[in-house]
This record gives C-alpha cells, structure tokens and sequence, in this order.
C-alpha cells in the first residue's frame, strides 16, 4: 500500500527495524535508496550525522516531534540513573506506545489514532492524550467502541507485535485489558537505537 513506501524508506536509510512504526520490514531492498544504492558501501559518516540519525530513529519509533524528544530528555537528565535509559523508559510510557506495546493496535501511528479518537480507558476513564505518561499500577482497557475495528480485532487475536515488555501484563481473563506492573527496563526497547549519541548531541 503506499502508505507504507516511506515508512519503509525511512527504515531503510537508518538501517533498522522500527516496528512502533511500521509491521513491514527492509529486508526486499537491503541497498541504500536511489540510483547508486548497489554501488556499496556509504561514505563513513560525520559524528553530526551520526546522532542526527539515532535522533531519527527514536522520533520515527515513538512518533514524536524534536521538541517532545528535547523535553523528554531533558526531563530524563534531571533523574538519578542513566540517562539514556530514563529517557527511553519515559517514551515507552506514553500511552500510544504502551497501547501498542500491549498488542492493542499493530503500529504506535494506529495506537495513536487509537487513544487521539477515545477509545481508550486508562483506569476506567476514557483518555484521548496519546502522550500521557502510564504509571505503576495503571490499567489499559480498549473501550467497546473499538472492539469491533476490524484492524483491532485482527491485532489483539494476533497478539503483541513484538514481545510483550517485562513492565506490561496483559490480564489472562481479559484480552482487551492490559496492566502497568514495573517501570521499562533497557532490555524492553525493541529496536536498536545508541543512545548516548543522542545525549551527546543535546548535551553540547
């Protein structure tokens, strides 16, 4: 479908799978985009370049602007740890992310959608803010109103995209329902991303 070419574009320039932002891959055409894409190899890139692309990739993943990225990682710089993990965490604790972290909806650009039209409840209360932060302790529920979507129902008998992280669990008796139980660990982010290039470069 062609909404998807520059989806895959986008991950065959980086050079990796970001699946929050798009279930195909870009394995059918492993080469660098345009004519002297077979030509091999790229130039070896500039530091500059470097982060600019790890930037890329985490705003491409989670769906989000530079200024969300800024503030976020700015937010994150201020916690006691690693701040590169702390922000990662923060960006997989956004409800769009964790709604399709849960299996709700097959990319985070649906997840988004998703929340942004109400069809979400964040402990019972329908919550239309794709950016809200969960905590320990939430529920994530897809509200009536979105349980006949076909994409929704092909996406939940399907199951999580990628591996369900150790922070989510999703309730055995309810397969609409989803819970908060810990804070995201390094090892939940499911893509590859270095994120000290991204420290790097905002902490110029």
């Amino acid at each position: 479908m062609p909404v998807h070419r520059p989806r895959l574009k986008i991950i065959r320039r980086l050079g990796v799978e970001l699946p929050g932002l798009t279930r195909k891959d870009g394995q059918r055409r492993p080469t660098p985009p345009g004519q002297h894409g077979q030509s091999g190899g790229r130039r070896k890139k500039s530091d500059f370049r470097r982060q600019l692309e790890e930037k890329q990739k985490v705003r491409f993943q989670y769906g989000i602007t530079e200024v969300q990225l800024r503030r976020t990682y700015a937010a994150a710089s201020k916690e006691s740890g690693r701040t590169g993990d702390l922000m990662l965490a923060r960006l997989e604790r956004r409800l769009s992310s964790v709604v399709f972290r849960l299996g709700f909806a097959p990319t985070i650009p649906a997840a988004r959608q998703l929340v942004s039209h109400g069809h979400i409840n964040v402990n019972g209360s329908r919550l239309d803010r794709p950016s809200y932060t969960v905590s320990i302790g939430d529920t994530i529920t897809l509200r009536e109103s979105a349980r006949n979507i076909p994409m929704v129902m092909t996406t939940v008998e399907s199951g999580p995209l990628v591996k369900l992280p150790s922070f989510l669990a999703i309730d055995p008796s309810e397969k609409f329902s989803g819970r908060v139980i810990g804070n995201p660990q390094r090892t939940d982010i499911p893509f590859i991303v270095d994120d000290a290039a991204i420290i790097e470069f905002y902490a110029r």
